[in-house]
């Protein structure tokens, strides 16, 4: 295997840990900007301000348990 084949797999292992350290930077720095942020708390969608308060805009659906690799069809 050459150089370039094993850190492309590296990188292709570490996908899922660089995705959330880049969603949570995302999100703090929405809130550091001034912009409010949507999130899932337990079954609701709530738009957080930058000054920590919530507001609640609708409760959602239960989420579809799945499993890693599963596929899902969207009708």
């Amino acid at each position: 295997m050459s150089t370039q084949e094993k850190a492309i797999r590296y990188l292709e292992e570490h996908i899922p840990e660089l995705a959330d350290a880049a969603i949570k930077q995302a999100y703090w720095l929405a809130l550091a900007a001034g912009s409010s942020v949507l999130e899932r708390v337990n079954d609701s969608l709530v738009e957080v301000f930058p000054d920590g308060s919530r507001k609640i805009i609708k409760p959602l659906p239960a989420q579809t348990p799945t499993k890693p690799g599963q596929r899902l069809k969207i009708a």
